[in-house]
């Protein structure tokens, strides 16, 4: 069977309470801390996509809104915009962020563990799908996503 990595869920564990990190997780959640102009999630996607993964779960918890708000207004955020006031239409010109992926934010809870959110998120978005991925909002890596499917391996862990 051939895989299709666009279609592979990406689980990413976005529930935080960013603790050790107060002073920048006061306002935000730790995923959505800066490193440079983009925050720790959108590289962690990036790094994903690199490899071919296009579907995304959030699994959403404390400070949920700033998550669901960065996307929602993804390409206003990141490219030149027009808005017509009177309709409240939005054309935009530029995009500096061409991103051809599938985002579900998932509300997960906010004191939900780690194997609960994962739970959760999968009986509604996990679908007939075989193989996924779980990785923290927090968890930047340079791994070789590659490595686990060219192995044929059941399961791999990094630390």
């Amino acid at each position: 069977m051939s895989l299709n990595i666009a279609e592979i869920p990406v689980f990413i564990l976005c529930r935080g309470l960013g603790t050790r990190l107060n002073e920048m997780t006061e306002f935000r959640p730790k995923p959505m801390v800066a490193i440079g102009p983009d925050p720790i999630l959108l590289h962690i996607m990036k790094h994903y996509a690199s490899f071919g993964f296009r579907r995304f779960v959030l699994c959403m918890g404390c400070k949920c809104e700033i998550i669901r708000d960065y996307f929602l207004n993804f390409y206003a955020r990141n490219s030149d915009v027009t808005i017509e006031l009177t309709t409240n239409s939005v054309e935009v010109h530029s995009v500096d962020h061409a991103c051809d992926w599938r985002v579900t934010l998932a509300y997960t809870g906010e004191l939900t563990m780690t194997g609960g959110r994962i739970a959760r998120a999968a009986a509604r978005y996990l679908g007939d799908a075989e193989h996924y991925a779980v990785t923290y909002g927090d968890g930047l890596t340079d791994a070789d996503l590659d490595y686990h499917l060219s192995h044929s391996k059941v399961g791999t862990c990094s630390a």
